[in-house]
């Protein structure tokens, strides 16, 4: 199956105190780790955002004035030259390629409470949109197909010190001794 990746890229970023997808992450930015990651697990990827944000790549505008991850599924979903798309927010820098092109194939989301990253079927698009119309911003019970992801890989950083914990975890991730999986 073709998977268009999204990264979104349109939050506020009020509680981190400057643009997400510009901070530093194991020596390269938010915003190039998403891309690496939905590149490696995808066959098209777009960046979704505000394109007044002024980031110093190219930036899909999703169109909207609020700032809610539904817009950027919505433009990407629209945009898409793939059936599903894979959306990942800029902010969760542990997820792997393996996870999200096994939420891409499934077409699936984490969890019903964890609707990001998880894939976004181009038929859920009238359901999106009907959502979006009426300010229902959640993206919540929208994908009812669930496949389920550790959680660890899911954590996202909402402040810098945050983000530094997630770089300290992951850096003990890799020092450990691999285990072979059964």
């Amino acid at each position: 199956m073709r998977l268009t990746g999204a990264l979104l890229v349109g939050g506020a970023s009020e509680r981190f105190g400057s643009p997400k997808a510009l901070a530093t992450f194991q020596g390269e930015t938010l915003a190039e780790r998403g891309r690496r990651l939905l590149a490696e697990a995808c066959d098209e990827v777009l960046v979704v955002g505000k394109e007044a944000d002024g980031l110093p790549f190219p930036v899909l505008d999703d169109g909207a004035v609020s700032r809610a991850p539904i817009h950027g599924v919505i433009a990407a979903l629209r945009a898409a030259r793939h059936d599903v798309v894979v959306a990942l927010p800029v902010d969760v820098p542990l997820v792997t390629p393996s996870v999200l092109r096994a939420l891409g194939d499934s077409g699936a989301v984490p969890a019903e409470r964890i609707p990001l990253p998880g894939a976004y079927p181009r038929a859920l698009l009238p359901e999106l949109e009907r959502r979006a119309a009426a300010d229902d911003l959640s993206l919540r019970g929208v994908n009812p197909a669930i496949l389920v992801v550790d959680a660890e890989l899911l954590v996202d950083a909402d402040t810098p010190a945050e983000l530094a914990e997630l770089a300290r975890l992951a850096g003990r991730r890799a020092a450990a001794p691999s285990r072979t999986q059964g």
